[in-house]
């Protein structure tokens, strides 16, 4: 490649990645999951499209696809918040196991007696589109606050049904006979299991060594997380364990391991996600040709419509019945099961494979998530409202941010106070924090002052706290306990500095945060 055609390239990437970034704008405007923009935007500049782009290299796709879904994965994984997740995790393990099988069956059968497809080609299909796509389901729910409950089981069954569903394609992608069922089931557990062994592993080992090493540079944390995160992937697969369930609970452990510069972490996350999706789903868009699609447009659509109203409903009813969820709460999980990124990248496993009728399983399916995005996807926020699951209520988490102070033994606490936290009203002597940790400078309306102990805080307001290192973690904790809880939070059962461990409030446990200490 001559650097004429590298420059090129990169005005070309750079083009479709501006368009793709002011998509962002649309779909947040529209209420569209941005996918199906990036799909256009990749189907417009390929075959038949106004670029014409010749583009049919399916292996490079499934790499690029891999790679992409690593980074949206540890994206996921760094922004589950741990408390809204525990309680969901047993229902959710179920959905993205034994759900997946029910999913599987039920829609392969249709595939196979509706469509007339042979069974290899209807368990592929089956197994593709049974795996849900956290990026969608949020894209349209981010306005819509629900019960942590409901989003705690969504956001953990996307995070784990990937890796089930990814041995089952790769399963009946497989040249040749298959395993018997009794053998695949065993062959899942036990990459699920190693998979889930190595990510929590490689998880808390990188969040121990992220606390307790000082990186010269903060900038280094964000890129030092996401290397972590793709050790895990590479580990559990190199274990011949499941890499996606590996990167996503290791990304999990060090997003609510209170990292330093956690939401710098974050950030950094959400944006390489951005740009791997962007990347994907063009990628996608170039590889169908549109044409072809119109032969299959009818057997997606029935799939799609088993898939939709049978197989997803009986799904949920099946996985949640011992967990006694409320219907209205299934109702909404049974439409939320949104189809995205992963079943068109899975999509390629077979065209790979070269499994015969190939070919038309990934036009099907991408027919099918394309169509039934653009249906369920708006009409979930007001799916929603319908069923009275908004709470409104719910008060919102500060964000709070460290940064360490290598030689003088402590951290500097950068805290945002949302709408909706608890924490405004309070002043800032009723924070009750921790001997060892004082409110510094507070900045509100692009003014900043010294706060006195009588300063009462706002929403919108952003708090400097200095906290030594032994009462770091009581202090966050406490200013989380108000945040959520306000004042009289440990008093009427909040927790904060009190239940975590921290001493007990009583007087001379707690100072004025503005009383000089000695050392």
């Amino acid at each position: 490649m001559t650097v004429h055609q590298l420059n090129e390239l990169l005005l070309i990437c750079s083009l479709v990645l501006l368009i793709a970034v002011a998509a962002v704008r649309i779909s947040s405007r529209s209420g569209l999951p941005s996918l199906l923009l990036y799909l256009g935007i990749g189907v417009a500049i390929g075959q038949d499209g106004i670029g014409n782009v010749a583009f049919d290299n399916a292996e490079l796709t499934q790499v690029i696809g891999y790679a992409a879904l690593v980074v949206i994965l540890a994206e996921g994984g760094l922004g589950t918040k741990w408390k809204e997740i525990k309680p969901a995790l047993p229902a959710a393990v179920v959905l993205s196991t034994l759900g997946v099988a029910v999913s599987v069956g039920i829609t392969a059968a249709a595939a196979h007696y509706l469509v007339d497809l042979e069974w290899r080609q209807a368990l592929i299909i089956g197994a593709v589109v049974s795996s849900t796509d956290a990026a969608a389901v949020f894209s349209v729910l981010r306005k819509v606050p629900l019960p942590s409950r409901v989003t705690g089981v969504l956001e953990a069954e996307s995070g784990f049904n990937d890796a089930p569903v990814v041995i089952l394609v790769v399963a009946f992608s497989t040249v040749g006979h298959a395993d018997a069922w009794y053998l695949l089931v065993g062959e899942i557990a036990l990459e699920l299991a190693i998979g889930a062994a190595v990510g929590l592993a490689v998880g808390f080992v990188g969040a121990y060594g992220l606390r307790h090493v000082a990186l010269p540079a903060s900038g280094l944390y964000p890129i030092a997380v996401m290397a972590i995160a793709v050790v895990a992937y590479a580990a559990g697969a190199m274990a011949h364990g499941s890499g996606f369930l590996a990167v996503y609970l290791a990304s999990m452990v060090l997003g609510n391991a209170k990292l330093p510069h956690a939401p710098a972490n974050r950030g950094f996350a959400e944006g390489l996600g951005w740009i791997a999706q962007i990347g994907m789903f063009v990628l996608l868009g170039l590889l169908v040709t549109p044409h072809e699609l119109v032969r299959d447009f009818w057997p997606a659509i029935v799939i799609g419509l088993v898939l939709t109203v049978v197989a997803r409903p009986m799904e949920v009813f099946a996985s949640l019945l011992p967990f006694r969820i409320p219907w209205r709460e299934q109702a909404l999980m049974s439409w939320a099961g949104l189809r995205g990124a992963v079943p068109i990248i899975l999509a390629t496993i077979p065209m790979v494979s070269g499994i015969e009728g190939s070919e038309r399983i990934f036009n099907i399916v991408f027919v099918l998530v394309v169509v039934y995005t653009l249906i369920q996807g708006p009409t979930l926020p007001w799916l929603a409202r319908a069923l009275e699951l908004r709470d409104p209520t719910e008060a919102a988490d500060l964000g709070i941010e460290s940064a360490p102070l290598e030689r003088l033994r402590g951290h500097l606490l950068s805290v945002a106070i949302p709408q909706g936290s608890k924490m405004h009203g309070v002043e800032v002597a009723e924070l009750r924090l921790p001997a060892g940790a004082a409110v510094t400078l507070v900045v509100r309306e692009d003014k900043s002052f010294v706060p006195s102990p009588a300063t009462v805080l706002r929403r919108g307001d952003e708090l400097l706290v200095v906290a030594t290192d032994p009462v770091r973690d009581s202090a966050e904790r406490r200013l989380r306990a108000v945040g959520q809880g306000g004042k009289l939070a440990g008093w009427l059962g909040t927790g904060g500095a009190t239940a975590a461990g921290a001493p007990e409030a009583h007087e001379g446990s707690f100072r004025n945060p503005f009383r000089r200490t000695s050392g």
